[in-house]
Formats: structure tokens, C-alpha cells, sequence
């Protein structure tokens, strides 16, 4: 009887999943908490892991006796030990397309909060004595104005059509793309220092790597006030480097979803800017999204255990097969 072990809170739809599972001849352990140590002493029995966005660790790995295969409820990898399960043969599994256009739509939040200067604005009317905020005329227009992506895949993509809605002119940085065949669209790809020095607003979509693709060194690149997002993951953008670049006003406005550490500390150096719009790492938390995660995390789990999974579907493609 195959066993599976689900770490993080699930959308009640994937509760319901979990259940119906019991009816289909798996047993199921269910931990809420998200944290490594929360499921760590369960690992040992577990056939299949589902696993939201807590470190995954080959110390935990050595654990597992008899894990087959690890579903991340979602498409972002970088806190699993990769390593670690290739060298005992365990495949881990990734959701489809199923958070692009909820990411996208928090990109496009941010930066319309960012030139509308939200945070301030909210200030200026709960604060005594702040109304005449109002006429700084701190706030800017988005229409009419460049923004780069950096990062064109599903996600850039969307983005891209949200933008376009809005009369913004946009191009593309994605140097993958660029290699295997550009998509067709209006949107044209350009170097990346050539885009920084162009645009107006910039949305950051690419994997995390050893070190920040935008740090001190890019931002002195970017046009003074520009507008900066990151919905990717933490250290894709050097963080002191942007609260720094804040506090000049090199950058206007940031909006930022993830971080170096999560829940970041309470010293972060981006806490003290007012023009900075923090979320906790929730553009692919809507309740659509995670209701679709769930359910694809959990179906990914199950059809692997039972032959069916979509190779596509597995990072390690050599393991794509009990």
C-alpha cells in the first residue's frame, strides 16, 4: 500500500484529494506546518513526498527509505536538495502551467502600486496632518512607458499582454529564448544593459543562480526613479543593493514578493522604505492558484507512483519511471 506524505497547508480542494486517496488504497500523513523539521520524522515511511515551499535537505533525504518521488506544489525548485535525490534515484516533479497568469497579475500589481506610490497615498489620508501629500504629485503614469522583462517565458508572457493593455512599450531579455527561437508577438528581445538603460519599469522572472543577475552594478545601469519588481525568487535582485538604490532614489519604487529568507528578519534592510511594496511571497497564492497546485502536486505524486506521470513533468527526466 503506497504510502504519501504531504508537507504544507493545502487548498481545501487538495484536503478533499488527500482523503479520496485513502479510498483508493494509499495511506496518507498530512502535516500543515510549514517547516522541514514539522515533517523530517515522517519521511522514513513516505513512497511520495508533496512539498510547498520548505527546505527539502539530504540530511532529510538520507531518511527516506523508501521515497520514490517529491511533487513541489509549484514550479520553483531551489529549496529542494537536488543533488541529493538524484544520487538515490528519486524523482522530483514540478506543477504545469498552472500559476503564470496569478504571478503575472501580481507583477502587474506591483508596479501599477509602485508608480501610484499605494503605500504612501494609504499614509497620507490615515496620518494626521498628511493630506497635503496629495499635491507633491509623487504619482506617475505607466501608460506610454518601457518596460523591460527580464525573463520571457509563460509568465513574461503574460505579463506582457497585461502591459500591453495599458499602452506600455515593451521589450524582452531572455537569453535562452534568444538561443532555442524567439516566440512571435510584438514583444522583441534586446541585451540586457541596452534594456536596463531603456526602460522605465522593470519585471524580474528568471531562476535563482549563484549570484544576484541584478545587483549594485545593474541598478547604477537602470534609468534614475525607475520602477523595479521581483516575483521571481529571493537573491535573483541583491537586496541591499536595491534598499540601498531605494534610499537613493536611483529606484523609485520596488515591489518585492520574495526574499533571501523567509519570513524575511525584521532588521531587512527594505522594511524602512516607504516606496517599497513587500508581499510574502504570494503572486502564485491566489485561491484559483492554489487550489490548482494542490490538486496538480498531489495528481503529479500519485501518477508517478502508478506509471502515468507526464514526463514533462519531472526535473530529472532520467527518474521519470518508478
Amino acid at each position: 500500500m503506497p504510502h504519501l506524505l504531504a508537507a504544507g497547508k493545502l487548498h481545501p480542494s487538495g484536503e478533499a484529494l488527500l482523503r479520496d486517496l485513502k479510498t483508493r488504497g494509499f495511506t496518507v500523513d498530512y502535516v500543515e506546518e510549514v517547516s522541514e523539521p514539522s515533517y523530517a520524522p515522517l519521511i522514513a515511511k513516505a513512497d511520495a513526498l508533496v512539498i510547498r515551499t520548505q527546505p527539502l535537505s539530504a540530511a532529510t533525504i538520507a531518511q527516506a527509505e523508501r521515497l520514490k518521488v517529491v511533487s513541489r506544489h509549484g514550479v520553483g525548485y531551489d529549496s529542494v536538495d537536488l543533488p541529493a535525490l538524484n544520487r538515490r534515484g528519486i524523482a522530483l516533479t514540478i506543477v504545469g502551467d498552472v500559476n503564470s497568469v496569478s504571478v503575472a497579475e501580481h507583477a502587474m500589481m506591483q508596479l501599477l502600486a509602485g508608480a501610484k506610490r499605494v503605500l504612501l497615498a494609504d499614509r497620507a489620508v490615515r496620518e494626521p496632518g498628511q493630506w497635503g501629500w496629495r499635491n507633491r504629485l509623487e504619482q506617475q503614469e505607466i501608460s506610454g512607458k518601457n518596460l523591460l522583462i527580464i525573463g520571457y517565458g509563460r509568465i513574461g508572457r503574460h505579463l506582457a499582454r497585461m502591459a500591453s493593455g495599458f499602452g506600455m512599450q515593451i521589450r524582452a531579455y531572455d537569453p535562452f529564448l534568444e538561443k532555442v527561437g524567439w516566440p512571435e508577438g510584438p514583444v522583441r528581445p534586446v541585451p540586457l544593459d541596452e534594456g536596463l538603460a531603456w526602460a522605465d519599469c522593470i519585471s524580474v522572472h528568471i531562476p535563482k543562480a549563484d549570484s544576484p543577475a541584478i545587483g549594485a552594478v545593474e541598478i547604477a545601469r537602470m534609468k534614475r526613479g525607475v520602477i523595479l519588481v521581483n516575483t521571481a525568487r529571493g537573491g535573483v535582485v541583491c537586496e541591499q543593493a536595491l534598499a540601498d538604490a531605494l534610499a537613493s532614489g536611483q529606484v523609485g519604487a520596488a515591489g518585492v514578493d520574495v526574499f533571501d529568507d523567509e519570513p524575511p528578519s525584521t532588521d531587512s534592510p527594505l522594511f524602512s522604505h516607504p516606496n517599497a511594496i513587500l508581499s510574502p511571497h504570494i503572486a502564485g497564492l491566489t485561491a484559483e492558484c492554489g487550489e490548482r497546485m494542490a490538486i496538480a502536486a498531489i495528481e503529479n505524486a500519485v501518477n508517478f507512483l502508478v506509471g502515468t506521470i507526464d514526463p514533462q513533468l519531472v526535473v530529472n527526466p532520467d527518474f521519470a519511471h518508478v
